[in-house]
């Protein structure tokens, strides 16, 4: 067996010195992501203390109460609600995501294709909401969908109904605010992914007798992957954990995550319980980003091979 080879000073002053250029990002990712998150997780696992807070106690009872499991002591039996709001909001946001998926490409497409003098003007258009507190934009959305607002208003005018109609306080109300929300985190990424497109190959998939679907299907969709995931992800995960819309537009009956989330550590002072769904909150937000980089370590694998 032979002896590896001696490292030179050259090389592992190199080495000192990368080590030394990550440290900062290491110190900021350990001080605030992971000391957090640890904290987050360590609450979870804790005895509920009688007037909030904790006692240092090891207790899970407050991810039982989240997947339903019955507990003889509490004499609870099975209970799947907290579950059920897990998956309603899943629910709104993976819808949420799509229609801005439905929405966005087009919009992105139309961008990507434009002059280039006036793309700068159109993305300037599509991150101009963000200008504006979301907050405000809710309670617009509020006037616009409420009995007497400016929805109702035009129906009955134009002689669509007789009667208003119930447009808030619905999940559709939910899925609207949030698409005209996130609909930027879509557009952007697809746009980047879009603007990459070789025009080349789709001309050459015209030429060889594909139809525009085909095309679309079979070219054009797998290219823009990246930005699709990128997308996707971007829209469903601050989607989940939305807190305003979910309040002010869903109302007392439309439970989601993110209200729930507040009313468990502001309300309840249950702070065991209200970590444990940040944590588990925290591991589906995982899952996405993990989901985001495979599909596009997975395209660029296909490129690399092809």
């Amino acid at each position: 067996m032979s002896a590896a080879p001696p490292i030179s000073r050259l090389e592992r002053r190199r080495r000192q010195g990368g080590l030394a250029l990550l440290t900062p990002s290491a110190l900021l990712l350990i001080c605030l992501f992971l000391v957090p998150l640890g904290l987050v997780a360590t609450y979870s696992i804790m005895t509920r203390g009688t007037y909030g807070g904790v006692i240092w106690q090891l207790d899970f009872d407050a991810y039982a109460r989240i997947f339903g499991l019955p507990n003889e002591d509490e004499l609870r039996d099975w209970d799947f609600i907290y579950f059920g709001v897990f998956l309603r909001t899943a629910g709104i946001a993976g819808t949420t995501a799509l229609l801005a998926l439905l929405i966005g490409y087009p919009a992105a497409w139309f961008i990507a294709r434009a002059p280039r003098r006036r793309r700068s003007a159109l993305l300037l258009l599509v991150t101009l909401p963000f200008f504006v507190n979301a907050l405000v934009r809710i309670y617009a959305w509020m006037l616009i969908l409420r009995s007497d607002g400016l929805a109702n208003n035009i129906l009955m005018g134009l002689g669509l109904i007789k009667e208003p109609l119930t447009l808030i306080y619905t999940p559709g109300a939910i899925v609207l605010s949030m698409v005209y929300q996130y609909l930027p985190f879509m557009v952007l990424p697809l746009y980047a992914s879009i603007e990459k497109l070789d025009p080349r190959l789709i001309e050459a998939s015209f030429d060889l007798g594909a139809a525009r679907f085909t095309t679309f299907r079979r070219v054009i969709a797998p290219l823009t992957w990246p930005g699709i995931a990128a997308g996707l992800v971007l829209t469903f995960v601050p989607a989940f954990g939305n807190f305003i819309a979910p309040t002010l537009i869903g109302g007392s009956k439309q439970l989601q995550v993110g209200t729930l989330l507040a009313q468990a550590f502001l309300s309840a002072r249950d702070w065991p319980f209200g970590a444990a769904v940040s944590t588990v909150l925290s591991l589906i937000v995982l899952a996405a980003l993990i989901f985001m980089v495979r599909s596009e370590r997975g395209v660029v694998g296909k490129g690399a091979r092809s």
